[in-house]
C-alpha cells in the first residue's frame, strides 16, 4: 500500500471521505505509518474504547510539535490522564468559566468603539487579541501592552500549522518553541517566589500541580498545559468568523435570535457541526481486533474524521444545511455531535474546553446579531476545504459597524 500523505495535504477535510467512500472504516498509511480511517457514531465509540486504544505516540509528530506540544493531557493514558484531566477540568468549573466570559465580553466591549471608526473590521484579525488579552488575564499570566500582538501571534501560528508544509509549518513550530520558553520562565519564576499569582489561577494550580507520583510537573509540560488553554481559547475566533459567516447567509436566523426565537447555544452548536475545525483526532491500537470485516493490527494508528462524522447522513438528515432547530432541546449522541472528539468530557479524552467553547460561541453569536449591526461588503467569503484548518479567505470584513446594546453574558441558557 502507498503512502497517502500528499493526498491528505491535497484534500484536506475530504481526504477521508475521498479515501473511505461509505465505509465506516478503512486502511491506509499516512506519514508511512499504517493507519485506520474511521467515521460515523459507531467508529466513534470504537475510537473512544479504552480497551482497543491509547493516545500514547498517536499524535502525528508535527502535531506535537506545533499544535498539542510533548507530553500535554492528549497524549496520556490511564490514571495520569484522569488525574491532569481533573486538573484542567478544575479551571473550567462553571465559576471560573463565567470570569472567563466576563473578561471576553469586557475585552470585546471595549474594541468596538474603535470598530466604528474603522472604515473595514477584519473579524480574523481583530479577534484573537481580544481573546488572548481575556484568557492571560484570566489565567494569571502576566502580558504586557506592548506583548500582545506577539504573544496572539504566537497562539495564532500554532494553530494554523500542524497540517501544513512549508513556512507556515516552521512558523508554528517556531512560535511553539517561543512561547513554551516564555512560559518555562514563568512557571520556573512562580516555583521559586519570584512571581506570586493569584490563588486558583490557572498558572497557581498548574504550576503547582503534581502528578500521581506526587512528583511536579516538569516545568516545560506545565508551559505545555498552560498554552493548552491559552491557544484553546484564541482558536475560537475561527468558530466566532464562522458565526458570522452563517448570520450572513442567513439573515432570517439573525431576526429569529434578536426576537428571542432562537438559541444561540443552538445556533453555536450548529456552527460548530457544519462548519470545518480540525479534521480528525488520533489514536493508538493497544491490541489486534477486528472491526466491520476489517483487521486492526495493534500498533496501528486511527483518524476519526470528525468532519465527516459530523456530516454523516445516516445521522444528520440533510447535513450540509445550516439548521441550529436539529439542538432545540437536547444535545445528540456524544458519539455523532464530535466537533472537539468525542465521548464523555469528563472521563475520556473528549475537550475539556468545549463547554467554554460553546459559552464564548453563544456570547459571540448574541453580540453580532444583538449588540451590533454592521455591513458585510463584497469579498472573497469561500472557505477552502483543502486548507487545514480553514476560514472564509477574507477573514470576513465587516464595515459601518453600529453599537446598539451592550456586550453581555446570558448564563442562564442551557450549555
Amino acid at each position: 500500500m502507498g503512502d497517502d500523505t500528499l493526498r491528505l495535504l491535497w484534500h484536506g477535510y475530504l481526504y477521508p471521505a475521498r479515501r473511505m467512500g461509505d465505509a465506516e472504516i478503512c486502511r491506509t498509511r499516512l506519514l508511512l505509518r499504517p493507519t485506520v480511517l474511521l467515521r460515523g457514531p459507531d467508529a466513534a465509540r470504537l475510537f473512544y474504547d479504552p480497551s482497543r486504544f491509547g493516545r500514547e505516540g498517536a499524535m502525528p509528530e508535527p502535531g506535537r510539535r506545533t499544535l498539542v506540544g510533548v507530553g500535554g493531557v492528549q497524549g496520556l493514558d490511564g490514571e495520569r490522564h484522569r488525574h491532569r484531566k481533573a486538573m484542567l477540568l478544575s479551571l473550567l468549573s462553571d465559576e471560573r468559566r463565567a470570569d472567563l466570559l466576563e473578561l471576553i465580553a469586557g475585552e470585546w466591549a471595549a474594541a468596538l468603539p474603535g470598530w466604528r471608526r474603522q472604515a473595514r473590521v477584519v473579524l480574523a484579525d481583530e479577534l484573537p487579541p481580544i481573546l488572548c488579552r481575556a484568557v492571560c488575564q484570566w489565567a494569571g499570566v502576566p502580558l504586557p501592552v506592548d506583548e500582545v500582538t506577539k504573544r496572539t501571534g504566537q497562539l495564532q501560528a500554532m494553530i494554523d500549522g500542524p497540517l501544513s508544509v512549508g513556512p507556515r509549518h516552521w512558523a508554528a513550530r517556531r512560535a511553539r518553541r517561543e512561547a513554551e520558553g516564555w512560559l518555562v520562565e514563568l512557571v520556573t519564576a512562580v516555583r521559586d517566589g519570584s512571581v506570586t499569582p493569584s490563588s486558583g489561577s490557572a498558572l497557581a494550580v498548574v504550576a503547582a500541580h503534581r502528578e500521581p507520583d506526587g512528583q511536579p510537573l516538569d516545568a516545560r509540560v506545565a508551559a505545555v498545559e498552560l498554552l493548552n488553554l491559552l491557544r484553546s481559547t484564541v482558536a475560537v475566533e475561527r468558530y466566532v468568523v464562522f458565526a458570522a459567516h452563517a448570520l450572513h447567509h442567513h439573515p432570517e436566523l439573525r431576526a429569529r435570535l434578536v426576537d428571542g426565537d432562537l438559541d444561540p447555544v443552538d445556533f453555536g452548536h450548529e456552527v460548530r457541526r457544519r462548519y470545518p475545525f480540525f479534521p480528525a483526532v488520533a489514536a493508538v491500537a493497544t491490541q489486534p481486533f477486528t472491526w466491520r470485516g476489517e483487521v486492526v493490527r495493534r500498533g496501528d494508528r486511527a483518524l476519526l474524521d470528525l468532519y465527516g462524522t459530523n456530516h454523516d447522513p445516516r445521522v444528520w438528515a440533510d447535513p450540509y444545511r445550516f439548521d441550529p432547530d436539529r439542538f432545540a432541546g437536547a444535545m445528540p449522541d456524544p458519539y455523532a455531535f464530535v466537533p472537539q472528539g468525542g465521548g464523555d468530557t469528563a472521563t475520556g479524552h473528549r475537550c475539556a474546553g468545549e463547554a467554554l467553547t460553546a459559552q464564548i460561541l453563544a456570547l459571540a453569536v448574541g453580540t453580532l446579531a444583538c449588540s451590533m449591526s454592521y455591513r458585510v461588503p463584497p469579498q472573497d467569503l469561500r472557505i477552502s476545504l483543502a486548507r487545514v484548518p480553514t476560514r472564509p479567505a477574507s477573514g470576513f470584513v465587516l464595515t459601518h459597524v453600529e453599537v446598539h446594546a451592550p456586550v453581555t453574558v446570558d448564563l442562564s441558557r442551557r450549555r
